[in-house]
């Protein structure tokens, strides 16, 4: 009756054991599951930057190109500026979420495949934020440069001759006036030719604003890409040598059962040769091994070998 009822509790105990573990693997499951539509997320918002991005140097182009200023275009600009910006600043804020999540498992001991697919995830997102957030930031510089040989043309045209560095150290004063200081302006081409000074000084301020905003954002993701670099370079190198080690364990694993394959065979002719199997012992073992054909000195045995069933090949 004892035996019965301990029977019985751990019986009962195995059950509970086995319902906490489908609970944590459920658990676990919708975590993960919820962790990927949070990757995805932020894959399509940086998708949406990149997008974003591509808009801005139309919308440069189209401003340079243009012999005056167009309103609704340096507006279009503004508004793209701004939703980078904002995107930006939601795509890093969820990087640093993910991050802190991995860094509390890793320091509670935590190391399972999962982790490890999170650790991939975050840093395959990371690298490209930093690329799409990189080739803003380029574009920014670009436009900067085109707006400033913009200003120094028409400057040329107004007959004020500057230098690069007097021109540098004019446009990082933010005076506007001291591009009209010596210009006379009495007339309508004089008088769009430093409109168009103003502005594209006006820009050059603006993209300064927006990169020293995105700058240390942009420093401390570009560190984490880089820390990041050894590992993702390791996982990668592991990927792609997992096949070549599988395929040389294979390889040794069917080299190992033909020498032992081999031996057998070595070993049962020795047994038979020295007198120690019967015809009647070796029928039964004749249909697996019939096939194989042996190469034998002259012997006494032969007829009685082939008269078992085995194909003997001098």
């Amino acid at each position: 009756m004892t035996k019965d009822r301990l029977g019985a509790l751990k019986a009962a105990q195995s059950e509970d054991e086995g319902d906490d573990d489908m609970h944590m693997d459920a658990a676990n499951a919708q975590f993960m599951e919820e962790f990927f539509e949070q990757v995805e997320e932020i894959r399509g918002s940086v998708d949406l930057i990149a997008s974003n991005v591509e808009e801005v140097k139309k919308k440069h182009s189209a401003i340079l190109s243009n012999p005056v200023n167009d309103p609704k275009t340096k507006e279009e600009l503004d508004e793209l500026m701004a939703s980078i910006k904002r995107t930006a600043n939601k795509v890093r804020g969820k990087l640093k979420l993910i991050e802190n999540a991995i860094e509390h498992d890793e320091s509670s001991g935590s190391a399972n495949a999962d982790l490890r697919i999170r650790k991939t995830q975050h840093s395959t997102l990371s690298r490209r934020f930093v690329e799409v957030m990189t080739d803003y930031n380029k574009t920014q510089t670009d436009y900067r440069e085109r707006c400033k040989g913009r200003i120094q043309r028409q400057l040329d045209i107004a007959g004020k001759q500057v230098g690069d560095e007097d021109l540098e150290e004019m446009i990082e004063s933010g005076n506007p006036g001291v591009f009209t200081q010596g210009i006379i302006t009495d007339t309508q081409q004089a008088k769009q030719t430093l409109a168009d000074i103003e502005a594209r000084h006006n820009d050059i301020m603006k993209l300064e604003s927006s990169i020293r905003e995105l700058h240390d954002m942009f420093m401390d993701m570009a560190m984490l890409v880089e820390s990041q670099g050894e590992m993702v370079d390791r996982i990668e190198y592991n990927v792609e040598h997992a096949k070549e080690f599988v395929d040389r364990a294979v390889a040794d694993t069917k080299k190992a059962v033909q020498y032992q394959s081999k031996a057998r065979r070595v070993s049962l002719l020795s047994y038979i040769l020295n007198g120690n199997l019967e015809p009647q012992a070796l029928k039964p073992m004749r249909n697996s091994v019939r096939k194989e054909s042996f190469s034998l000195p002259s012997s006494p045995y032969f007829a009685w070998l082939r008269a078992c069933g085995f194909q003997i090949a001098i």
